[in-house]
Order: C-alpha cells, then sequence, then structure tokens
C-alpha cells in the first residue's frame, strides 16, 4: 500500500487545486487534459493512503470534506513553499529577488512612489514588488520584523541590527483648520489649552504591538482615529477636527481657502523623515533593491517622495 508522501506529490496537490477551482471532477479533467476516471482514482489513491475521505460522494459537484478542505490548504501553503525555494534559487543565480516589499508610510507620495515602479518594471525584471500601507513606527517595524525589504518614510531611529537608513529629508507640519471650524478665527497663537477643548484627528500608528507613536496630541483631548495621513487631512477639510499636517500636502488647499493653517503657542515641528533597508546577506542588497537605493540617491526623487502630494 502506497504511503502519504508516496501520493502527496506536488502534481497530486496541483491537481486538488484543480478540482477546488473549476468545480467538479469532470471539468478538472478536462483542464488537466486526462480522462475523469483517471483523475478520480488518483484521488482514491490520496483517500487510501491517508484513510480519509477527501470529497462528499453525495453531491455532484466536488464538496470537500472537512479533512479535505484541511488538505487542500495545507497543500495550497506547500506548493507556495516550493515555488519560494525555486524563487530562492533562482535569485543566487541571477541576482535578482524573487520579490521586493516595500513599506510606505502614509506621508510618502504615493504618484512618485508608483513613477518609481512603472520605471523599476519597465526594465522587465524578474522581480516581483509589494508594497505595504504603514504609519509612524509601523513603517520601521515592518522591516525589523522581515515583512519589508526597503521603508520609506521612517520618521524615527533607524539604529537597528541589520537595518541601515539614510535621510529623505525634514517634513514641516503646520496647525490646519477648515474655514468653518472654530478655530479658524481665534486668535494667534493658539494656546495648549485652547486646543485641547476641540477634536484632534490623529492617524493610527500601524505598529502591530506596543503604544506605537503619537505626534501633537494634548492630555484630555477628544481624538479622532483615522487610518491614514491622507484621511486625516480629508477629516480636517471637512471640519472633524483639527491637527498637524505635512505642509507639503495641506499647501494647495490652504491656498485655496479650504484649511487654515494657525499660528500655535508650541514650537514649531519639522521632522526628519528616513528611508531605510534590511541587508541580511553577506554579498550585500540584491539587484532590485540595489535599484531603489539608486533612484533614492537622486535629491528630486526624494524631494518628489515627500513634496508631489495631490489633493484628497
Amino acid at each position: 500500500m502506497q504511503t502519504a508522501r508516496d501520493v502527496l506529490t506536488p502534481d497530486a496537490l496541483a491537481m486538488l487545486q484543480t478540482i477546488a477551482s473549476t468545480g467538479s471532477f469532470a471539468a478538472a479533467a478536462r483542464a488537466l487534459g486526462v480522462v475523469p476516471s483517471a483523475l478520480t482514482y488518483r484521488v482514491r489513491q490520496i483517500e487510501e493512503a491517508l484513510d480519509v475521505l477527501l470529497y462528499d460522494r453525495s453531491s455532484r459537484q466536488a464538496r470537500l470534506t472537512e479533512a479535505g478542505a484541511e488538505l487542500l490548504r495545507e497543500g495550497t501553503r506547500l506548493l507556495s513553499e516550493i515555488d519560494a525555494v525555486a524563487n530562492r534559487v533562482k535569485r543566487v543565480a541571477t541576482g535578482w529577488e524573487p520579490q521586493l516589499t516595500v513599506a510606505v508610510d502614509s506621508i510618502i507620495s504615493k504618484a512618485t512612489v508608483m513613477e518609481l515602479c512603472e520605471s523599476f518594471f519597465a526594465l522587465n525584471p524578474p522581480t516581483r514588488i509589494k508594497l505595504l500601507d504603514e504609519t509612524l513606527s509601523g513603517t520601521l517595524a515592518a522591516l525589523t520584523s522581515g515583512q519589508a525589504d526597503l521603508a520609506l518614510g521612517v520618521p524615527e531611529s533607524t539604529n537597528y541590527a541589520g537595518i541601515h537608513g539614510e535621510p529623505l529629508g525634514d517634513v514641516s507640519f503646520v496647525y490646519a483648520v477648515a474655514p468653518h471650524h472654530p478655530l479658524a478665527t481665534a486668535a494667534e497663537p493658539l494656546s495648549d489649552e485652547l486646543i485641547r477643548q476641540h477634536r484632534a484627528v490623529a492617524v493610527a500608528d500601524t505598529i502591530a504591538r506596543g503604544n506605537g507613536l503619537t505626534f501633537g496630541l494634548l492630555g484630555g483631548q477628544d481624538v479622532f482615529t483615522v487610518a491614514t495621513m491622507q484621511a486625516k487631512l480629508d477629516a480636517q477639510l471637512r471640519g472633524l477636527g483639527g491637527g498637524f499636517v505635512p505642509e507639503s500636502m495641506a499647501h494647495n488647499f490652504i491656498e485655496t481657502g479650504r484649511l487654515v493653517a494657525k499660528k500655535v503657542a508650541r514650537p514649531e515641528r519639522i521632522v526628519r523623515v528616513n528611508y531605510a533597508w534590511r541587508n541580511v546577506t553577506k554579498s550585500g542588497p540584491g539587484r532590485a533593491l540595489s535599484w531603489w537605493l539608486n533612484q533614492l540617491t537622486s535629491p528630486a526623487t526624494r524631494a518628489a517622495l515627500l513634496e508631489r502630494h495631490r489633493g484628497v
């Protein structure tokens, strides 16, 4: 009798995926170019080796049992791992990473990131790009946890083992409210006590553990928390609260009167923003990461990432 190792081959797992995606043995047989009886025989071999039923025979459809669903889930994972091994081997051979994951803080210009992706894909590389939307310390956490290879918009120190960082530039923040907000006509500079009486709009830190970072909030102040800097700006345009926003993001709205910039009693807020990358190989960055790092040496590119914001 065959064992589980004999029957749970990559081809067999791929066959189960095809049955699940097509919805029936007959459709799967057509997709695989085999007769239905051959497909049924292979499924029964797997069932006998595992001593379980994978499909409910009382239905005309290829309906998985709980055991069959679990095998499909684990089989999908195993096939992904096989693909990952093949990609790693390919990377060793060519120097290109199979995938480059970039964590992008919500303070970064999304249009500029997309333009960089467009230029990268024009090279026709074998590397896939994955973008992660992060905020505040979650941007660096994506890098230190191994979820990302490159982080854009890290608003804190990058002094971690295996992490390298360089400055993107300084971001100036302004306190802004909608023209119909009560603080729009208040005498300047706004004191902390006066600001505390009104709702603040804050961006949620995407770090998975810990307290994360907060900027500009006062103790006892009502807070409306949103997911991104773009959402924060939208909320303030609607008069749902006030808060500090990057001057580059608010500039056009201030110029057109949709936001009012207010002087505050506290010191001017300027934040140094960095980009950082993870280097875990002795041979240095792969070809994809090297390409991105080379683009980031350009002052124009760094400035565009911080300043080229479109209206929400």
